[in-house]
Protein backbone atom coordinates (compact mmCIF):
# COMPACT_ATOMS: atom_id res chain seq x y z
CA UNK A 1 0.00 0.00 0.00
CA UNK A 2 1.36 3.75 -0.76
CA UNK A 3 0.81 6.05 1.84
CA UNK A 4 1.15 9.51 0.83
CA UNK A 5 -0.26 11.43 3.32
CA UNK A 6 -1.01 9.75 6.93
CA UNK A 7 -1.58 12.34 9.78
CA UNK A 8 -2.15 12.28 14.17
CA UNK A 9 -5.80 13.54 13.66
CA UNK A 10 -7.31 13.62 17.87
CA UNK A 11 -6.43 11.80 21.54
CA UNK A 12 -9.92 10.79 22.41
CA UNK A 13 -11.21 9.64 26.00
CA UNK A 14 -14.59 9.26 25.03
CA UNK A 15 -17.50 8.98 22.06
CA UNK A 16 -17.92 12.27 21.63
CA UNK A 17 -14.27 13.26 21.02
CA UNK A 18 -13.96 10.31 18.24
CA UNK A 19 -13.43 11.16 14.44
CA UNK A 20 -16.75 11.53 13.01
CA UNK A 21 -17.77 9.88 9.52
CA UNK A 22 -17.24 6.50 8.70
CA UNK A 23 -13.91 5.57 8.42
CA UNK A 24 -12.66 1.96 8.86
CA UNK A 25 -10.61 1.61 11.70
CA UNK A 26 -7.51 -0.71 12.25
CA UNK A 27 -7.37 -0.71 16.38
CA UNK A 28 -3.76 -1.79 18.32
CA UNK A 29 -4.10 -3.56 21.47
CA UNK A 30 -1.39 -4.57 23.65
CA UNK A 31 0.48 -4.25 26.65
CA UNK A 32 2.25 -0.84 27.11
CA UNK A 33 6.29 -1.15 25.42
CA UNK A 34 5.06 -4.00 23.57
CA UNK A 35 5.81 -1.16 20.12
CA UNK A 36 2.35 0.05 18.92
CA UNK A 37 3.88 3.66 18.23
CA UNK A 38 6.31 2.07 16.63
CA UNK A 39 4.35 -0.52 14.40
CA UNK A 40 2.45 2.51 13.24
CA UNK A 41 5.78 4.68 12.40
CA UNK A 42 6.97 1.73 10.68
CA UNK A 43 3.78 0.41 8.34
CA UNK A 44 3.36 4.35 7.46
CA UNK A 45 6.99 4.90 6.51
CA UNK A 46 7.38 7.01 8.53
CA UNK A 47 9.36 7.71 11.28
CA UNK A 48 8.02 10.49 14.24
CA UNK A 49 4.13 10.55 13.75
CA UNK A 50 3.52 8.14 16.70
CA UNK A 51 5.23 8.89 19.56
CA UNK A 52 7.69 6.24 20.70
CA UNK A 53 8.94 6.33 24.17
CA UNK A 54 11.40 4.09 26.49
CA UNK A 55 8.64 4.64 29.19
CA UNK A 56 5.84 1.98 29.26
CA UNK A 57 2.79 3.88 29.68
CA UNK A 58 3.00 7.16 27.83
CA UNK A 59 -0.47 6.42 25.84
CA UNK A 60 -3.17 7.22 28.00
CA UNK A 61 -5.59 8.37 25.42
CA UNK A 62 -6.78 6.55 22.26
CA UNK A 63 -4.90 7.68 19.59
CA UNK A 64 -6.41 7.96 15.71
CA UNK A 65 -3.98 8.50 12.86
CA UNK A 66 -5.64 9.23 9.77
CA UNK A 67 -4.16 7.57 6.93
CA UNK A 68 -4.96 9.30 3.86
CA UNK A 69 -8.66 9.39 4.48
CA UNK A 70 -8.91 6.13 3.50
CA UNK A 71 -9.07 4.64 7.49
CA UNK A 72 -7.65 4.92 10.60
CA UNK A 73 -4.91 3.66 13.00
CA UNK A 74 -6.18 3.63 16.15
CA UNK A 75 -3.90 3.02 19.54
CA UNK A 76 -5.19 2.03 22.49
CA UNK A 77 -3.46 2.80 25.68
CA UNK A 78 -1.25 -0.59 26.42
CA UNK A 79 -2.30 -2.85 28.99
CA UNK A 80 -0.37 -4.10 32.03
CA UNK A 81 1.75 -1.23 33.02
CA UNK A 82 2.50 -1.52 36.86
CA UNK A 83 3.35 2.37 37.56
CA UNK A 84 -0.20 3.68 36.61
CA UNK A 85 -2.16 3.97 39.47
CA UNK A 86 -5.28 1.99 40.57
CA UNK A 87 -7.90 4.58 39.73
CA UNK A 88 -5.76 5.28 36.19
CA UNK A 89 -6.04 1.96 35.07
CA UNK A 90 -9.93 1.65 36.27
CA UNK A 91 -10.70 4.60 34.45
CA UNK A 92 -8.63 3.65 31.28
CA UNK A 93 -9.82 0.19 31.54
CA UNK A 94 -13.32 1.99 31.14
CA UNK A 95 -12.80 4.03 27.97
CA UNK A 96 -10.91 0.93 26.29
CA UNK A 97 -13.90 -1.13 26.50
CA UNK A 98 -16.81 1.34 25.88
CA UNK A 99 -14.39 1.73 22.66
CA UNK A 100 -14.23 -1.72 21.80
CA UNK A 101 -18.13 -2.27 22.61
CA UNK A 102 -19.86 0.64 21.31
CA UNK A 103 -17.51 2.07 18.27
CA UNK A 104 -18.65 0.76 15.13
CA UNK A 105 -16.23 1.74 12.92
CA UNK A 106 -14.10 -1.16 14.13
CA UNK A 107 -12.78 -2.85 10.83
CA UNK A 108 -10.30 -4.98 12.43
CA UNK A 109 -8.26 -5.69 15.77
CA UNK A 110 -4.45 -6.05 15.84
CA UNK A 111 -3.28 -7.99 18.94
CA UNK A 112 0.67 -6.89 19.20
CA UNK A 113 2.33 -9.27 21.43
CA UNK A 114 6.14 -9.41 22.01
CA UNK A 115 7.40 -12.45 20.33
CA UNK A 116 10.42 -13.03 22.64
CA UNK A 117 8.03 -13.96 25.85
CA UNK A 118 5.31 -16.02 26.60
CA UNK A 119 1.99 -14.97 26.72
CA UNK A 120 1.27 -12.88 30.33
CA UNK A 121 -1.71 -13.29 31.66
CA UNK A 122 -3.02 -9.65 30.46
CA UNK A 123 -1.93 -11.08 26.88
CA UNK A 124 -4.47 -13.77 27.63
CA UNK A 125 -7.19 -11.66 29.33
CA UNK A 126 -7.26 -9.46 25.93
CA UNK A 127 -6.80 -12.56 23.60
CA UNK A 128 -9.92 -13.98 24.90
CA UNK A 129 -11.96 -10.40 24.84
CA UNK A 130 -11.05 -10.09 21.48
CA UNK A 131 -12.71 -13.80 20.47
CA UNK A 132 -15.87 -12.81 22.74
CA UNK A 133 -16.21 -9.63 20.93
CA UNK A 134 -16.39 -11.74 17.69
CA UNK A 135 -14.62 -8.10 16.31
CA UNK A 136 -12.21 -9.61 13.19
CA UNK A 137 -8.35 -9.80 14.53
CA UNK A 138 -5.47 -10.78 13.69
CA UNK A 139 -2.15 -11.54 16.34
CA UNK A 140 1.34 -9.87 15.52
CA UNK A 141 4.19 -10.94 17.10
CA UNK A 142 6.54 -7.49 17.42
CA UNK A 143 10.20 -7.67 18.21
CA UNK A 144 11.41 -10.01 15.24
CA UNK A 145 14.17 -8.20 15.31
CA UNK A 146 15.40 -9.16 18.78
CA UNK A 147 15.88 -13.05 17.87
CA UNK A 148 17.33 -15.07 15.49
CA UNK A 149 15.67 -15.26 12.02
CA UNK A 150 15.82 -18.81 12.26
CA UNK A 151 13.61 -18.88 14.96
CA UNK A 152 11.23 -16.58 14.19
CA UNK A 153 8.63 -19.30 12.81
CA UNK A 154 9.23 -20.95 15.51
CA UNK A 155 8.62 -18.48 18.20
CA UNK A 156 5.29 -17.73 16.05
CA UNK A 157 4.10 -21.08 16.37
CA UNK A 158 4.89 -21.63 20.19
CA UNK A 159 2.46 -18.21 21.02
CA UNK A 160 -0.09 -20.28 18.20
CA UNK A 161 0.24 -22.86 20.63
CA UNK A 162 0.00 -21.45 24.04
CA UNK A 163 -3.20 -18.78 23.29
CA UNK A 164 -4.98 -21.67 21.16
CA UNK A 165 -4.90 -19.86 18.08
CA UNK A 166 -6.20 -21.72 15.57
CA UNK A 167 -8.36 -19.61 12.84
CA UNK A 168 -6.79 -16.63 12.51
CA UNK A 169 -3.64 -14.88 11.32
CA UNK A 170 -0.66 -14.63 13.32
CA UNK A 171 2.17 -12.97 12.04
CA UNK A 172 5.81 -11.70 13.19
CA UNK A 173 6.59 -8.30 12.97
CA UNK A 174 9.74 -6.00 13.24
CA UNK A 175 10.19 -2.11 12.98
CA UNK A 176 13.73 -2.62 12.51
CA UNK A 177 13.93 -4.93 9.85
CA UNK A 178 10.90 -4.05 8.55
CA UNK A 179 10.39 -7.38 6.10
CA UNK A 180 6.91 -8.44 7.58
CA UNK A 181 5.16 -5.03 6.12
CA UNK A 182 4.04 -7.08 3.46
CA UNK A 183 1.94 -9.57 4.82
CA UNK A 184 0.33 -7.24 7.20
CA UNK A 185 -0.44 -4.73 4.78
CA UNK A 186 -1.98 -7.54 2.65
CA UNK A 187 -3.93 -8.77 5.32
CA UNK A 188 -5.24 -5.29 6.31
CA UNK A 189 -6.24 -5.06 2.92
CA UNK A 190 -8.62 -7.51 2.20
CA UNK A 191 -10.20 -6.12 5.33
CA UNK A 192 -10.54 -2.69 3.49
CA UNK A 193 -11.77 -3.75 0.29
Amino acid sequence: MIIKNPKFEISAVGPKQYPKGELPEIVLVGKSNVGKSSFINTMLGRKNLARTSNTPGKTRQINFYNVDDLFYFVDLPGYGFSKMSKQEKVISGKYIEEYLEKRENIALVVHLLDIRHQPTEDDRLMYDYILRSNLPFMVVTNKADKIAVTKVDTEVERIKQILGISYSTILPFSSERKIYTEKIWQEIEKILV
